[in-house]
C-alpha cells in the first residue's frame, strides 16, 4: 500500500440546515475541521465493509481511533 498522501478534491454540497449544524457542532467539539471529520467517518465506513487501506492522514491512524479494522 502506498504511504504518499494525495489531494483529495472535495466540492461544495447543499445539504439540510439541520445536518450542516450538526457537523458545524461535531466539528467544533472534536477539533477537527469539517473536511477531517467527514473524511474519517468515510474511512470508517469503508474499513466497516472491509476494504484495506493503510491509514487515512498518516498509517495506522485509523487504528489509532479505535477503528477497527
Amino acid at each position: 500500500m502506498s504511504h504518499q498522501t494525495r489531494r483529495l478534491p472535495l466540492r461544495g454540497g447543499n445539504i439540510l440546515e439541520d445536518f450542516a449544524e450538526a457537523l458545524i457542532s461535531e466539528s467544533d467539539r472534536s477539533g477537527q475541521s469539517i473536511n477531517e471529520l467527514i473524511i474519517r467517518a468515510a474511512a470508517e465506513r469503508l474499513a466497516q465493509r472491509g476494504i484495506k487501506f493503510s491509514g487515512v492522514f498518516e498509517p495506522g491512524d485509523l487504528d489509532q481511533m479505535g477503528t477497527a479494522r
